[in-house]
This record gives structure tokens, C-alpha cells and sequence, in this order.
């Protein structure tokens, strides 16, 4: 199969991988935001906050839900 090269000279798929990591650190980044919120009891805003990650993750990377403890605690 050929491969498609972008105007950087690497290939579609190693663009579309450097994207996926680049999501996924964000979504590292948003765990630990969700976490330290609902450290210092802001429930309510970590709780739309895990709610946007879980659609990230769902609907615009096809990945399954993976629980953050805030969502698991009786708080929230």
C-alpha cells in the first residue's frame, strides 16, 4: 500500500497517531483537573467536567467509559 505523505513529509497515519496522543495527554491532563476538584469538594464542576471527558472519550475517540474515582463516590 502506498503511503500518503503530508506537506511535513511524514505519512496520514503517523499524523493521525500524533493526534491521538496529543488527545489522550489532554485527557491525562483532564483526569487529574476532575480529581483535584473534587479534592477540594468542587463536586459540581468536576462532576460536567467528567461528563465532557466520558463524551470525548465515547463519542470523538470510540474508547470505553473508564470510570474516574470522583464518579465512583458516593459525593458526587
Amino acid at each position: 500500500m502506498a503511503r500518503t505523505s503530508n506537506r511535513n513529509g511524514g505519512s496520514k497515519q503517523e499524523e493521525t497517531d500524533r493526534y491521538r496522543r496529543a488527545a489522550e495527554d489532554a485527557l491525562q491532563q483532564l483526569d487529574w483537573t476532575i480529581g483535584y476538584l473534587h479534592g477540594i469538594r468542587k463536586t459540581e464542576i468536576s462532576k460536567a467536567l467528567a461528563k465532557n471527558r466520558s463524551y470525548i472519550r465515547k463519542q470523538l475517540m470510540g474508547e470505553a467509559e473508564e470510570p474516574l474515582p470522583a464518579q465512583q463516590t458516593s459525593e458526587t
